[in-house]
């Protein structure tokens, strides 16, 4: 299959791009410059030069796709613009019988979840990200216009060296770790090779439509996480939990984001087959603390380069 990609070298666009390749589809992936399509190129995509906030530079190619993925997300003040921009262009292209959209979203928009919340769950999103139910449902409303729409929400990623899961493994290489409130909250986690394998699932699957979480339900708690990664540095790095008011002033909404209280459920990713690989971050931090070093490694190296 042909397949449209934004954000092919982000976190999650990367590990949707590797998941596609190894499918056997054939990708093009919306990138900005040439050492970015290089990056892509290197993967197994062709690029496609261009700007999500400016469709014409990508209209073609999204136009000549069985389907898009949008993973990409501009962040500056302009963000939320060009994300609805960008779904609209995604969206228009329905003359093709059996073209799909599939829409990365977030978890967050769930807002407090103590008591595990699925699919089927009402959205209650902090403020960071109050923008997005209207954007999962200008999505999802393309359906009307014969476009197969499905919304991912993944849960926090981790694997290699990004990512907020990958800035408390520097955070304790470099000897101090801040937990925003008591730590006492879970985090709905998912691996990132375990996510590009649902959005492999869902381009494969004809019937795939709606919304669909990804995320491990280990329900972990964050002083667990953070003590696992701790206790796999080479120095005993200092914990300090910082009161979520006193984060709100350094981090603004950031802070309540990464202090939400969250269990997650995926039946409906579940339904099509999908099994993550990994179920925690604490079971196995061994294998993700070296997949946090040779990516630090790759970086450094890139930036000496």
């Amino acid at each position: 299959m042909h397949i449209f990609l934004t954000g092919g070298t982000g976190y999650i666009g990367s590990a949707v791009l590797d998941a596609l390749v190894r499918g056997g589809h054939r990708v093009d992936a919306l990138v900005r410059n040439s050492e970015k399509a290089a990056q892509v190129q290197a993967r197994g995509a062709r690029p496609v030069l261009g700007e999500l906030g400016n469709p014409a530079t990508y209209a073609a190619a999204a136009d000549a796709a069985d389907g898009a993925i949008h993973t990409a997300f501009e962040y500056s003040p302009k963000g939320q613009q060009v994300d609805a921009t960008a779904i609209d262009a995604l969206t228009a292209h329905h003359h093709r019988p059996g073209r799909f959209v599939i829409y990365t979203s977030g978890v967050w928009i769930l807002g407090p979840s103590p008591a595990p919340a699925d699919e089927t769950a009402d959205v209650n999103p902090v403020e960071l990200v109050a923008w997005r139910p209207a954007h999962e449902r200008r999505v999802l409303e393309a359906a009307a216009a014969g476009v197969r729409a499905a919304v991912v929400r993944p849960g926090i990623v981790y694997g290699g060296s990004r990512g907020i899961v990958g800035d408390i493994f520097r955070d304790a290489a470099n000897g101090l770790v801040r937990i925003i409130g008591d730590g006492e909250n879970h985090w709905p986690l998912v691996y990132d090779r375990d996510l590009g394998e649902l959005y492999l699932r869902l381009v494969n699957s004809p019937d795939a439509a709606g919304v669909f979480h990804a995320n491990d339900e280990g329900d972990e708690r964050v002083n667990d996480l953070v003590a696992a990664v701790a206790a796999h540095v080479s120095i005993d790095p200092s914990i300090r939990r910082v009161p979520l008011a006193e984060a709100r002033k350094k981090m603004g909404p950031y802070a309540d984001a990464l202090a939400l209280d969250q269990k997650v459920r995926s039946p409906r990713a579940r339904a099509l087959g999908w099994t993550p690989a990994l179920r925690s971050v604490s079971g196995n931090v061994a294998r993700l603390s070296e997949e946090w070093r040779r990516g630090r490694e790759a970086e450094l190296l890139k930036a000496e380069s």
